[in-house]
C-alpha cells in the first residue's frame, strides 16, 4: 500500500492510504476537489488540489497538482434603466452563487444598433467588448422584462451583434439561462419564450429549469433593490446551481500539471 498526501487551497488535508498503481487515480482527484468544497477550504478564487504517489517503475515520488478555477458567469440584462427589476434579480443572483462560480454584469448601454455594413470597416469597440466578454465567460444568465409580449430590442440588437460576423457566434455552445421579472402578473413568461427560440438558433445549451419568472417584480424587492420573496431566492438559486453544472461539463475548469520527480525513495544497492 502507498500513502497519499493531498493539499487542497494551501492547506493539507488528512492522508490516506490507497493501492500504488503507477498513476493518480480520477476517483482520487474528485474526492480531493470534494474537500475542496467544504466550507474551510473553498473560495471564490482558484483551487488547488495536490496528490502524491510513489511511481513504482522508478520508485520516486510524483507530485500531481490540478488547479480548478471557478465557473465565470457573465450576466445581461435586458433593460437598460438604473432601477431595472433584471438588473436587480442579477444582483441578487450574485449573492446567491455557490463559492465555485463568479458572475459579471455586463451593461447594454452603449451598443449602437446593428449595421452590416460596419462589418466590413470595423466592429464598434463596445461591441468587440461584449462578444470578448461572452467568449470569455463559461455561462451566460440573461434576464429580461416584457416589451409588448416580447423581449426587449435592446437585448435583440446586442444578440444580433454578438453573432456576427458569420462563422464567429459567440453564442455558440455557451451553457445559458433565462430568467425575468416583471411588474405584470405574468412576469414576463412570453419574452422567455421568444427569446429562447432565438438562443435555440444561436446553439447555446440552454438550461431551462427551474423557470425563474418574478411576477408583480415591484411586490418582491426592497427600495434598496435586495430580493424579499423566498420562493424566488429558492428557484433562483436552484437556476444557478444548474447552470454552474452543466457550465462545469463542457468548460476547461481543471488543468492538471505532473511535477518532477523529487526523490527515488528505494536505492538497490548490490
Amino acid at each position: 500500500m502507498g500513502r497519499c498526501s493531498l493539499r487542497c487551497a494551501g492547506a493539507e488535508l488528512p492522508q490516506t492510504n490507497h493501492t500504488v498503481m503507477g498513476h493518480t487515480e480520477k476517483l482520487d482527484s474528485r474526492q480531493a476537489q470534494l474537500n475542496c468544497g467544504s466550507p474551510h477550504h473553498r473560495n471564490r478564487e482558484t483551487s488547488r488540489v495536490e496528490v502524491r504517489r510513489m511511481n513504482p517503475v522508478n520508485q520516486a515520488i510524483e507530485t500531481r497538482r490540478t488547479v480548478v478555477r471557478p465557473i465565470k458567469i457573465l450576466g445581461l440584462a435586458g433593460s437598460l434603466r438604473e432601477g431595472s427589476y433584471n438588473k436587480r434579480l442579477l444582483r441578487a443572483a450574485s449573492r446567491l452563487l455557490p463559492l465555485s462560480a463568479q458572475l459579471q454584469i455586463f451593461d447594454l448601454d452603449g451598443i449602437p444598433l446593428y449595421n452590416q455594413d460596419m462589418e466590413t470597416v470595423a466592429f464598434p469597440e463596445t461591441v468587440n467588448a461584449l462578444k470578448r466578454k461572452i467568449e470569455e465567460a463559461d455561462a451566460l444568465l440573461i434576464s429580461i422584462p416584457e416589451y409588448n409580449h416580447s423581449y426587449p430590442g435592446v437585448l435583440k440588437n446586442a444578440i444580433d451583434w454578438a453573432s456576427r460576423p458569420y462563422g464567429k457566434n459567440s453564442f455558440d455552445g455557451k451553457p445559458t439561462a433565462v430568467m425575468s421579472a416583471s411588474p405584470t402578473l405574468f412576469g414576463g413568461v412570453a419574452a422567455q419564450d421568444h427569446l429562447k427560440q432565438v438562443l435555440l438558433a444561436l446553439n447555446t445549451r440552454l438550461v431551462t429549469q427551474p423557470a425563474v419568472i418574478v411576477s408583480m417584480a415591484h411586490e418582491k424587492f426592497d427600495e434598496n433593490g435586495n430580493l424579499l420573496d423566498s420562493n424566488t431566492q429558492l428557484f433562483l438559486r436552484q437556476l444557478i446551481t444548474n447552470l454552474v453544472n452543466t457550465a462545469r461539463q463542457f468548460s476547461r475548469v481543471e488543468q492538471t500539471f505532473i511535477a518532477p520527480a523529487l526523490r527515488p525513495i528505494i536505492t538497490n544497492r548490490q
